[in-house]
């Protein structure tokens, strides 16, 4: 399995409505696309200066659906989320395989 974690950091301003903005759009949108087996939407406990971080992971059966969602849907969802909260976050992203589970 693949985990593609993606890493953002929302400025308090906004932080609200973009989670709820996350939950009941983006991410039933990215679900809506039949690839992912799951999600995981998570909040970093940090101390940070500026902004609050979360953590959304989205696991995949292998590489290769993860590198179709990649060409065939992430543009326009990663779009979607910059017209409407450009220059209120900043975000990275990191791709996990799974190696062992319980």
């Amino acid at each position: 399995m693949i985990i593609y974690n993606v890493t953002i950091n929302v400025d308090v301003d906004v932080h609200e409505e973009w989670l709820a903005w996350m939950k009941g759009t983006h991410i039933p949108a990215v679900m809506a696309t039949g690839l992912i087996l799951d999600n995981r939407l998570c909040r970093v406990l940090a101390e940070e200066e500026g902004g609050i971080t979360f953590a959304v992971q989205y696991t995949f059966a292998d590489l290769a659906t993860y590198e179709r969602y990649r060409n065939e849907h992430a543009p326009r969802l990663q779009a979607e989320t910059q017209d409407r909260y450009g220059g209120k976050f900043v975000a990275f992203r990191t791709l996990l395989e799974v190696l062992h589970t319980n």
